[in-house]
């Protein structure tokens, strides 16, 4: 049966002591860190971000940490950005192009570092919560790729078979999304109590508001907002749990928290303002909220307009805890001296959208130049000859600090800007993959519609 939220913080405070014994010499210690991660959750789905749904837990982190307005998942659909977050590089360098299915036998390489197995050479107890989407054979499970816990659904809670697990085996099956959340709430507080002194690293993944929703009793009709908007109001509820426990245990100052979400919404959530959905490589596909909260370290109330992504959260953990990363090298870039005021502007030159293996368009300070486009969205049938990457006739070029929804191309006033970009992601795209360079190329030299004289060409 599903708890009154103040019998929940009576029953966790009374593991508290064992936590906040021996405290002394807590300031001496590394910093914990907790990240929690949405699904679907689409960027105008809370309050603090323009969303009628009221997340006022979530909304407390904002106004006591930073919220970024320009912060890019680095893929439109689930697997590949997880695959970012993990590591810190592009999802098409990790070979995790696409949203991975329960028949799969591949997933994120052994020969990709996590965060988790980074954190853990700096002696971090380590827990991944919730859904994780990158290999559910026994080798890659979260239990074997750096987390000593493990609790959750390994892939989307639209694919079967239905199955709950704890650490390697199956405990459930079909999953009770109803109470889900809740579930995945306690254990989170578990974990961080039976920590002790030592720092931990808290991998909270939400299973929603990925479809399909659900909601304990308690919130369901909630929000006003449908099934959606209580599937939300819970996650923030969720999320007020975790901060309370660390507050009423003394481990805020000494903790990072980061709140997040691995793509766009599918078909209920906002996007707010921004142009397209889940699968797509316009904003709305892409951009994501995102909060970060360090108390003392991180000032309160900040908002930047930096552009960052998912892949900077790895280096950005390594410097904070001082461990090494593998060999491997990073897309991401450190976002501490962004974090605590140091910096304005993050240190990024080019950022590439993807799809699959196909580069569509790419980033640089306020510009995004649009290249190719696939032939239908991805929530039509496909047409009969299958979805297909195509270059656009002519380039398009967005101001997104002035144009928030990708609606007015100004390429053609801006023609040296377009040539600045495409040389940069030519330069970039040649350190990748050969598949990836093999679709460039095969997309740039698909014959298209003539230009008009003047006009600058996709492929140069």
């Amino acid at each position: 049966m599903p708890i009154d939220r103040r019998d929940f913080v009576r029953i966790t405070a009374a593991g508290l002591l064992s936590v906040t014994a021996g405290r002394t010499a807590a300031a001496e210690r590394l910093p914990n860190i907790v990240l929690i991660y949405a699904d679907d959750m689409g960027y105008g789905d809370l309050s603090c971000y323009g969303s009628a749904i009221s997340t006022p837990n979530i909304d407390q982190l904002a106004s006591e940490g930073m919220r970024f307005t320009h912060f890019y998942s680095a893929s439109p659909v689930c697997s590949p950005s997880r695959a970012a977050l993990m590591t810190g590089r592009y999802p098409t360098r990790v070979g995790v192009p696409r949203v991975l299915a329960p028949t799969d036998t591949y997933g994120l390489p052994l020969a990709e570092m996590t965060i988790a197995e980074l954190v853990k050479t700096a002696g971090y107890k380590t827990a991944c919560i919730g859904k994780w989407h990158l290999g559910d054979v026994p080798q890659l499970l979260p239990s074997n790729r750096g987390f000593e816990e493990y609790y959750g659904i390994p892939y989307s809670n639209d694919q079967l078979p239905s199955v709950l697990m704890q650490n390697s085996q199956v405990i459930e099956e079909p999953v009770d999304l109803d109470n889900l959340t809740e579930r995945y709430t306690e254990r989170a507080i578990e974990f961080m109590q039976r920590a002790g002194n030592s720092p931990f690293f808290l991998y909270f993944a939400h299973t929603f508001p990925h479809i399909p929703l659900a909601a304990s009793s308690q919130f369901l009709g909630k929000s006003g907002l449908g099934v959606y908007g209580d599937a939300v109001t819970e996650m923030d509820w969720s999320t007020g749990q975790i901060s309370n426990f660390l507050k009423d245990s003394d481990l805020d100052t000494q903790t990072l928290v980061i709140f997040s979400s691995d793509n766009g919404p599918w078909y209920q959530g906002s996007t707010g303002r921004l142009r397209g959905r889940k699968g797509e490589t316009w904003d709305g596909g892409m951009r994501m909220p995102m909060i970060a909260k360090f108390p003392g370290k991180i000032p309160p109330g900040r908002v930047s307009h930096g552009i960052a992504t998912t892949m900077d959260i790895f280096p950005t953990v390594a410097g904070l805890t001082g461990s090494t990363p593998s060999a491997n090298p990073l897309d991401g870039v450190d976002l501490w001296p962004n974090l605590i005021n140091e910096k304005d502007v993050v240190p990024h030159d080019v950022f590439l959208y993807m799809s699959g293996w196909d580069v569509q368009c790419a980033r640089l300070g306020k510009w995004k130049l649009h290249v190719s486009r696939n032939t239908s969205p991805p929530w039509v049938p496909q047409p009969d000859a299958g979805v297909r990457n195509l270059p656009l006739p002519r380039p398009e070029l967005y101001d997104l600090y002035r144009d928030v929804d990708e609606s007015y191309n100004v390429a053609d006033q801006n023609p040296d800007i377009v040539v600045t970009i495409l040389d940069k992601m030519n330069a970039l795209i040649a350190t990748f993959p050969q598949q990836v360079q093999d679709q460039w190329y095969a997309a740039m030299a698909t014959p298209v519609l003539d230009t008009p004289a003047g006009a600058v060409p996709v492929a140069l």
